[in-house]
């Protein structure tokens, strides 16, 4: 025996918002699994670093800059530098994530140190 067709319809649609909302639910539970790991102290001294060395960098003066033309909306401004800033922050994460894998991380903080003093000396030699 056949099914009409508006019988399938509803048959497929049921299925349908049965796997949305089992797709939805495990989503959920597994993001607030993922809320409880959050690490806090680890995100307020990301926070404070990057916040701190941003300021007054090139990035702050260019979107200074962008901003300060008139006939530009200061939320596009802001959605736009926000949004460089994140996809900036992904790759330096998925690069972190990357690089950790060959070299440890006592020697990557030496990397890291090297990199920065390096910076420093050629800044002060090109002022």
């Amino acid at each position: 025996m056949e099914l009409p067709d508006a019988d399938l319809k509803i048959g497929v649609a049921g299925k349908w918002q049965h796997f949305q909302k089992d797709f939805f639910y495990r989503l959920i539970r597994l993001s607030r699994n993922r809320v409880k790991k959050l690490e806090y102290k680890v995100l307020f001294t990301v926070f404070i670093a990057v916040f701190i060395a941003e300021l007054g960098d090139k990035t702050q003066l260019a979107t200074m800059l962008f901003a300060a033309d008139k006939d530009v909306s200061k939320l596009t401004v802001f959605i736009g530098a926000s949004l460089a800033l994140i996809v900036a922050s992904g790759i330096g994460v998925l690069a972190g994530g990357v690089i950790s894998q060959y070299i440890s991380e006592k020697h990557l903080h030496y990397i890291a140190g090297i990199g920065f003093i390096g910076i420093g000396i050629w800044t002060f030699f090109k002022a």
